[in-house]
């Protein structure tokens, strides 16, 4: 992985590809790059793809955020850095929030949005925020994973899920948590004016259909695609259908 060391702290990120896009893409709550992996392998000959850890989340070091505002304010401090005046922005779960917000209040930034499993307002369990306050960082997982993955993936894959979440600093996941549960952009889709996909999973648990549409419904000219048999983390559940999906829009946009 690269490193880039900004006025907001240290990032390390992982870059492939070229093509007349740049793909920025954003992961969720307590997640980290790795869960856009199978989109970068295989988009790569379409777009230039950045795949960010966030402060706190993988290699990069730091406390993470504590709103989406302030997730927003440091990955524009990384574009800088990074010399991308443009991007499409590519979020999945609070990545899509970031990158929502993002597109709403630096629109110059933000050629185009792909929003996956995510929703114009993101409202946590309070039993997540109990277990991580009291020390239970394995039962708050666990309760996520649950909802997070449809019964049609494998147990491997719930399993590998599980593992890398209990990476992330239990302190850092609870901030994550918190900043969703404080998110709320209902009132601000129509001033989205930027070309947006909308990927959802018909399975999910988390950030269900419901979310998707009424993204799709309050923004002008959205395209959306739900993918069957997938729940929250469609990107590693169902990639070659989210991978098909992304190609082909990523193609049209850059016509």
């Amino acid at each position: 992985m690269a490193q880039l060391t900004t006025n907001a702290g240290q990032f390390f990120y992982t870059e492939q590809g070229h093509g007349p896009l740049t793909v920025v893409a954003l992961h969720g709550a307590g997640g980290n790059h790795l869960h856009w992996g199978y989109q970068c392998q295989a988009l790569r000959q379409v777009a230039r793809f950045i795949l960010l850890d966030l402060p706190g989340h993988g290699r990069s070091p730091g406390t993470g955020c504590t709103s989406i505002a302030s997730y927003s304010a440091v990955l524009l401090t990384f574009l800088d850095a990074l010399g991308c005046d443009r991007v499409v922005l590519a979020g999945h779960s609070m990545g899509g929030a970031l990158a929502l917000w993002t597109a709403l209040t630096a629109p110059k930034r933000v050629q185009a949005l792909m929003l996956v499993a995510t929703g114009s307002r993101l409202p946590v369990l309070p039993l997540l925020f109990t277990h991580l306050e009291q020390g239970q960082a394995d039962l708050a997982v666990q309760l996520i994973v649950e909802r997070a993955y449809s019964a049609h993936s494998p147990p491997q894959l719930r399993e590998q899920g599980r593992k890398a979440f209990l990476q992330t600093d239990p302190a850092v996941f609870a901030a994550d948590l918190r900043a969703c549960n404080a998110y709320d952009a209902r009132d601000q889709l129509a001033n989205i004016h930027c070309p947006t996909l909308i990927i959802g999973g018909d399975d999910d648990g988390i950030t269900p259909p419901k979310f998707s549409r009424t993204l799709y419904q309050g923004i002008a000219g959205a395209s959306i695609r739900m993918i069957p048999q997938a729940g929250h983390m469609l990107m590693l559940e169902q990639p070659v259908q989210v991978n098909e999906t992304m190609s082909a829009w990523l193609k049209q946009l850059s016509i």
